[in-house]
């Protein structure tokens, strides 16, 4: 990991670049970017712009991607952000929130995932909701789920659950009347983020406190590194992009990503599986010619 410049040397550093995870740097539920991705990532950072994760994933489930150069990351949906080895924001819910959240979301028997800094902890039942309802042609973050459960990257039980503070909460059900319910409890205090209901009737999201989301990540990273906002760039698919989405100075929605957020988005790039994040880079200039990354 390279080590931050001064400001007054930030003019080295062009743009920031923004990507979320599942379903942008990867196929959903993959720690694996695609080569063509890398050496993009590789290449538009030699030239002097940085790259930064933007992840509703915690540290935990994205640190496995870390083996890759990034200049920090944005995690839990902006709870926690990492700029070069610096911790520049830290913010868990309160245990009241914490607590308030839980008993909403038992009350309408919705499924939980609560996502701590270095684990999960889930409803009992949830592995086979999950291998009931995900399938291939479903959302990334239902598929991201059912391949970590699999993959047993720790996530355990509640019952294991000790009080560890809490960043957000990943929730999924069936019944939409009970979401809608949920719902209304829940965001006088919280960021309740929904996805789109998929062609199965699947609902999921995720719930943090309005302290914060990805924007706010974006808005303290730039800041930090004294670049303007008009010169970030952000990747994402899903509907917990959007404030990210919203804060760039240019937003760019996956191919393969909600329809809604498309329409949200400046412009719509390939999808992750037709290297999407390569086509776009050398669309928006972050190479300096196409062979860079065949090179």
């Amino acid at each position: 990991m390279e080590k931050l410049i001064n400001q007054n040397q930030t003019t080295i550093k062009q743009k920031i670049i923004f990507l979320d995870i599942d379903g942008t740097l990867t196929e959903a539920g993959s720690n694996i970017p695609p080569k063509t991705a890398l050496a993009a990532i590789e290449k538009t950072r030699a030239l002097g712009n940085y790259v930064f994760l933007c992840t509703g994933r915690n540290y935990q489930m994205l640190s496995p991607l870390l083996k890759y150069e990034f200049d920090g990351f944005i995690a839990s949906s902006g709870g926690y952000v990492k700029v070069g080895e610096q911790v520049i924001f830290d913010c868990p819910m309160t245990k009241e929130e914490r607590n308030f959240a839980f008993d909403v979301f038992k009350k309408y028997n919705i499924y939980r995932t609560v996502e701590c800094l270095q684990g999960s902890y889930t409803d009992e039942g949830f592995k086979e909701f999950l291998e009931q309802h995900a399938n291939e042609k479903g959302n990334s973050e239902l598929l991201r789920w059912r391949k970590q459960i699999e993959k047993n990257l720790n996530i355990r039980p509640m019952s294991e659950y000790a009080g560890d503070p809490v960043y957000k909460i990943v929730f999924m059900g069936t019944d939409l009347e009970k979401m809608n319910l949920a719902k209304q409890e829940l965001e006088n205090q919280f960021l309740f983020c929904l996805q789109d209901m998929d062609q199965y009737g699947i609902l999921n999201g995720e719930l943090i406190n309005q302290r914060f989301h990805k924007g706010t990540g974006v808005k303290m990273v730039a800041e930090k590194l004294g670049i303007p906002l008009e010169n970030t760039i952000g990747y994402g698919d899903s509907m917990n992009d959007k404030e990210m989405l919203e804060v760039v100075g240019h937003a760019i929605c996956m191919g393969n990503g909600s329809q809604t957020l498309q329409n949200l988005a400046d412009e719509v790039c390939g999808a992750v599986t037709e290297d999407g994040l390569y086509h776009s880079f050398v669309k928006m200039g972050l190479l300096k010619k196409e062979s860079d990354v065949c090179s």
